[in-house]
């Protein structure tokens, strides 16, 4: 039997020879897919385990008894909106441990660089960023050192006098080796918990529609296999015969579509490895495929493949007599409905009890999801025969009447086509509901004065400032003032009482700088004082840390100051207010750098809170590749659906062309077979993706779901759109496969 299979699967004619093509380019998309995903997860634990060193200096830190110490600052500095990580050390010995990446420790006046930033440094002016790293360039840090292709590095020799001096500066005896994954106390890179999560979504919102697609794309021209197979029955074959030569043809196909999708896998690495899947690029050598992942995907596939053929023939081996009698199978009931209500039930169940722990979320949170996107699926078919009995009351035209009863006759046909699309418009529900909410109320404000205002902090009782900084930062084009903040707490340190201030509107917050009022007024945006106040109590950079509260809303608090008291305090920070420019922002960064070089670097607003949202900024971008991902893998299901389809029904087609019934009606048959159940699922995928996301967002932040914007309406209607143009695109072949040769002949 599995020679004769063979021979029915090559050597079968063209049909066969078309449905075995068809089959094997799905087949290789989704495991194509499937390797990208798990070649994805490795490259992320990669990219991970290389943030290690950068977290050095932490209580995690490994030590050595033999090594000399070396002095370690980390440092954050930014260009464009960029991050940038500055390392500064200074050995005490020559045992002090040497970073990875770099032959040997940069001497005072030399400095290592990836090579992102080397190019940024040499493609620039120098007084907007490489006048802030004193010297010459000593080498470039290795690839084995650096998280990404893009990462922004930069490893700067000092002297220990410079060091012992640094606030933040610590002596450490060895380098860092614990991936943030696993480190506690590690403030660079993924941690655990994202990295949990990030590995769950993906596996839950990619894998769940690439199965389908593989499956649908396994049961090509099913009802033309059926009557085949059923024929052979009839004159004499055993259910196992039957069950055997099915499951040959598919895995044959999926065999050669497995192939397919290694080789399409290997040959696109190096551009899969260039999307930002957690916000930043893989090198291409990390995405790579362990031996468990290649045996499981390569063996995995063709047997599901056989043994979902197998299966689909169960009513063939059962009822052999009905497949070539065309029995109507029993219509769908309502409990498939079940599934869905299970779903958002295990969901709303931590609205109660909130899972505490990364693992105990994952574990808590994605069944639900699973199981909701099963449901749909299940629920697919009934929600099809609605749409088809309300079509069928409300209309009495001979296409709708024909579509509907199609749908009525076999509803599960109908919804196979777009169940890949549903799934995928449940994701996007979903992941833009989610990170829609998550971004207004953790996003980093992206204008106004938290992008214009560069602050820099200063140390602690600074009493003077660097003689002419302040004129030095005026004379910058497009800089509009520079404004030197007084410290109103000078003695929080000891214990001192807090500062006195009244009104304002900025609720929980409370400011500790002071400025007065007289240089406030030039400056509507940044906000205003109250009436009859001297001076008011502000933030180090003027503006709030509210990003929904800015520029002329703000009304600053009225602090217990004169303004001679003022001029007596020491300086709290300098606010640097621009025209926005990037040319701007980086000369006064630079400028304050030189002058300030031993202190924190100087940011803006939107730039540090960027910081703090790093995971979201991850997941932004996940939610990006699964949107993406989910909706082209429903275009390949559609497609694959629709042609098997009309390869099935090309006979009763052609005899309903005989009969008189013009081309354009049966273009509008198929037409609505696939958009009745595509718009019927859609409105519930849609609704059940906003409902889980609501539950979701309330049982693990306390947030009431955001209403998706604009976007989220583009992409719905674009993946509504496209369905309908490669439904479309099948005209042509309707034409070609419903000729009287057909109804003659087959």
């Amino acid at each position: 039997m599995i020679s004769l299979g063979v021979r029915l699967t090559v050597a079968g004619g063209r049909e066969a020879a078309a449905r075995f093509v068809i089959i094997a380019a799905a087949v290789a998309v989704g495991a194509g897919l499937l390797l990208a995903t798990v070649a994805g997860v490795n490259a992320l634990n990669k990219q991970t385990a290389r943030y290690a060193w950068l977290n050095t200096g932490v209580s995690d830190t490994p030590t050595s008894t033999t090594a000399a110490p070396l002095w370690w600052e980390t440092r954050e500095d930014y260009f464009h909106g960029k991050s940038i990580g500055r390392i500064d050390v200074a050995a005490t010995g020559d045992t002090s441990p040497v970073p990875p990446g770099i032959p040997r420790l940069p001497h005072m006046g030399e400095y290592y660089v990836s090579p992102a930033l080397a190019a940024l440094i040499a493609g620039n002016p120098a007084d907007q960023l490489a006048d802030r790293y004193p010297g010459q360039q000593a080498g470039i840090i290795g690839d084995d050192a650096l998280p990404a292709p893009d990462s922004l590095i930069i490893v700067v020799g000092r002297t220990t006098g410079d060091m012992s001096h640094q606030v933040d500066a610590v002596k450490v005896t060895g380098i860092q080796g614990i991936t943030p994954s696993s480190c506690h106390s590690c403030a660079i890179g993924l941690r655990a918990a994202g990295l949990d999560l990030v590995l769950g979504v993906v596996a839950g919102a990619m894998l769940f529609p690439v199965l389908m697609l593989i499956g649908t794309s396994t049961r090509l021209s099913a009802a033309r296999r059926e009557e085949r197979f059923a024929a052979m029955r009839l004159v004499g074959a055993t259910p196992r015969q039957i069950s055997m030569l099915a499951a040959v043809e598919a895995a044959l196909s999926a065999v050669a579509g497995t192939a397919l999708g290694f080789a399409l896998f290997f040959l696109l690495r190096g551009r899969i490895a260039a999307i930002p899947f957690s916000g930043n690029p893989f090198f291409p050598s990390d995405m790579t495929l362990g031996p468990l992942a290649v045996v499981a995907v390569a063996i995995g596939i063709p047997v599901a493949a056989a043994a979902a053929a197998t299966v689909a023939l169960r009513r063939v081996n059962i009822s052999p007599l009905g497949v070539t009698r065309r029995v109507t199978p029993r219509p769908p009931r309502a409990y498939r409905l079940i599934p869905i209500g299970v779903g958002l039930a295990e969901l709303s169940v931590f609205l109660f009890r909130k899972p505490e722990g990364s693992l105990a979320q994952t574990e808590a949170f994605l069944p639900g999801f699973l199981i909701i996107m099963s449901g749909l699926v299940i629920a697919g078919p009934w929600f099809t025969m609605v749409g088809s009995r309300i079509i069928s009351r409300r209309t009495g035209r001979a296409a709708p009447l024909i579509a509907a009863r199609r749908l009525a006759d076999n509803p599960k046909a109908g919804f196979r086509s777009v169940s890949g699309l549903i799934l995928a418009l449940f994701v996007t529900s979903v992941a833009t509901g989610v990170i829609g909410t998550i971004v207004y109320h953790r996003g980093a404000p992206t204008t106004g004065p938290a992008a214009y205002v560069l602050g820099q902090q200063l140390p602690e009782g600074t009493r003077t400032l660097p003689t002419g900084v302040l004129d030095q930062l005026r004379a910058i084009p497009g800089v509009r003032d520079a404004i030197a903040v007084h410290d109103g707490f000078p003695d929080r340190r000891t214990g001192g009482t807090p500062p006195v201030m009244t009104g304002g509107n900025l609720g929980q917050f409370n400011p500790d700088g002071f400025v007065a009022c007289s240089v406030l007024a030039g400056f509507p945006d940044l906000g205003r004082c109250q009436p009859g106040a001297q001076v008011a109590a502000v933030f180090d950079d003027l503006v709030s840390p509210d990003g929904r509260l800015s520029g002329p809303d703000i009304v600053w608090p009225t602090a217990a100051a004169t303004a001679d008291q003022l001029t007596r305090l020491p300086y709290l920070s300098v606010a640097v207010v621009t025209d926005g420019s990037p040319a701007t922002l980086e000369q006064a960064r630079t400028t304050l750098a030189e002058a300030l070089g031993d202190f924190r670097m100087a940011s803006t607003e939107a730039e540090w809170r960027s910081d703090s949202s790093r995971l979201l900024t991850q997941w932004e971008q996940l939610a990006n590749v699964v949107i993406v991902v989910s909706l082209a893998i429903a275009g390949c299901s559609l497609a694959v659906s629709v042609v098997s389809g009309l390869n099935d029904r090309k006979r009763p087609f052609s005899v309903l062309r005989l009969t008189g019934v013009p081309l354009s009606v049966l273009r509008r048959v198929v037409a609505l077979e696939t958009v009745v159940p595509l718009l019927t699922a859609a409105v519930i995928a849609i609704a059940v993706g906003l409902v889980a996301a609501n539950l979701f967002l309330r049982a693990q932040m306390r947030y009431t779901l955001r209403p998706p914007g604009w976007q989220y309406l583009a992409i719905v209607v674009a993946g509504i759109v496209v369905s309908l143009g490669i439904i479309a695109s099948t005209f042509p072949l309707l034409r070609r496969v419903t000729g009287p040769e057909t109804a003659r002949n087959d």
